[in-house]
Parts: C-alpha cells; structure tokens; sequence
C-alpha cells in the first residue's frame, strides 16, 4: 500500500532494525528479512545517507552494527543509533557536570562518561536515568527514588512494553525499572529514545538532514511511526513485525503511518 507514497525526493532514511531489517532467531542470531541487503544498498547508491536506529540499550552501537554485520547486514558503526546516543547528547546539554545515577550496563557506563556525563558517586543524584540492566538491586532503585523525589529529573531510554522477539514480545527490563521508580514517586519518565524529540534531533544531527526530509521506516506503531509523526517525516509502517496484526482502522488517523507494507522487500520499488 504504497500508493501515493513518493520516497525517491526523501533525503534520508530512518529503518528500524529488529523486526522490520531482520527478524532473531531462538539462539539469538539475526537473520536477514527479504530484501534487506538490497534496500539498504540501493539507498547508500542513491547517496542518501541513512541510520538504524534502535531502542536495544545493553550495549553501545558499535557493539550492534559489528553484530548486525557478524549475521549478514553490511551497516557501518556510524550507521547505528541506540537511546544511548540521544540521551548523551541530551544529558551533556541540558544537564551539564550535573551527577547521574545510571541503570546501565558497564559498557554503556563507561562511553557515557567518557561523552561527558558525569557518574553520581556517593553525592545526591541530580538526573535518573534507565537504559538496559539484567539484574537491579533494591536499595540502587531506592536510592534513585529519594533522588527523583527530592526533585531529579526521571528519564528512561525507552518506556514501551517490549519489542518483537523470535517467540513473542521480549519485555523490556528498562521500562521495567523506570516503572518501579515512576510508581513509588509519581513522576512521569522522560523518554529519550524512540519516540521523543530528543530521538529527532539525534537523528537529524547524524544524517544531516532536517526531520521533515527523513523518511522513518519500521514495524512498531507506537515507537517508529510515532518518531517519525513527531518529527514531520514521512512514515512507511513494515508488518513483518510487532505490529502486524494491527487493525489500523480503529487507530487515530493522527498516530497512521503513510503507508504500509508487508515487508522491507516493497520499498525497493519506491526508492
């Protein structure tokens, strides 16, 4: 359902990674969708620049592009965005030396401190904020809490529910924490990853192309075309994903993507 839908005059191009680029397999391992080698390439052909942008907040994006990569995607590191990235840049500017309480993996710890975002030690946190973590301890969530209730900033990388996994939607952990905090303090989380404003501006940054220009391409209603309609960008819903049983006839026509396709493989004749 393309109908209509021009993305030959698009100057650049958001995809989603994880159901919409390749779906994972039990053991984990990415496995390619039809088509999507060959969209990606046509794109790089175009001399359209393009980002995977994806809410997975374990690890830093490197770490995925050289995953993507190890199961058949040919990205470049620079072609990958997390919740990690935006949130840095966030942080560094709207908060600037104010000390963070992290819920992150080490990995993620450290390039955010090595970008600027300074680690709260034993001192009063002054900015919360959530990405990925296998494992939290009752008394770190506590602490958080004090610090969002005497009056730190809550924000989460990601406050969806989960995302599509080989057997169903995987929950997401980090929504699962901020939760917790969120419950016990009353305060509304501020998401800095898929959908927010801060996403946007991560992204228009990254490609050098305003948002109006993008074209957003993925499978999850609520996180990829929600990104896309906040920033005026053209939207392209592929149900090979979280969204695929969807009837968009009882969704607001605010929150519909432009079109729709079943999978990656049908973009390819408008590119």
């Amino acid at each position: 359902m393309l109908d209509g839908l021009r993305l030959d005059d698009v100057r650049g191009f958001v995809f989603d990674i994880d159901g919409t680029l390749l779906h994972r397999g039990p053991d984990g391992r990415g496995r390619p969708q039809p088509g999507a080698v060959e969209v990606l390439e046509r794109v790089r052909a175009s001399g359209r620049p393009l980002v995977l942008f994806t809410n997975a907040s374990h690890v830093v994006a490197e770490a995925i592009a050289r995953g993507l990569r190890e199961d058949g995607l040919p990205v470049a590191d620079e072609e990958v965005l997390t919740p990690i990235d935006s949130a840095t840049t966030y942080l560094r500017r709207r908060h600037p030396g104010v000390a963070t309480l992290l819920f992150a993996s080490d990995q993620v710890k450290r390039q955010m401190a090595l970008a600027g975002v300074r680690a709260a030690e034993r001192e009063q946190a002054g900015v919360v904020f959530v990405a990925h973590l296998d494992e939290v301890e009752l008394p770190a969530l506590e602490r958080a809490a004090r610090a969002v209730a005497a009056g730190a900033r809550l924000y989460t990388g990601s406050y969806a529910p989960g995302y599509a996994g080989a057997h169903g939607m995987i929950f997401s952990r980090g929504a699962m924490i901020t939760a917790a905090i969120a419950k016990v303090t009353g305060a509304r989380p501020r998401v800095l990853g898929k959908p927010s404003r801060a996403a946007v501006a991560e992204v228009s940054s990254r490609l050098g192309v305003t948002a109006a220009e993008l074209a957003v391409i993925g499978d999850d209603l609520g996180m990829d075309i929600a990104l896309g309609r906040l920033g005026g960008s053209r939207t392209v819903l592929v149900r090979s994903g979280i969204s695929g049983a969807i009837e968009l006839e009882r969704i607001p026509e605010r929150r519909r993507p432009d079109a729709i396709v079943a999978g990656i493989a049908d973009v390819l004749e408008k590119l």
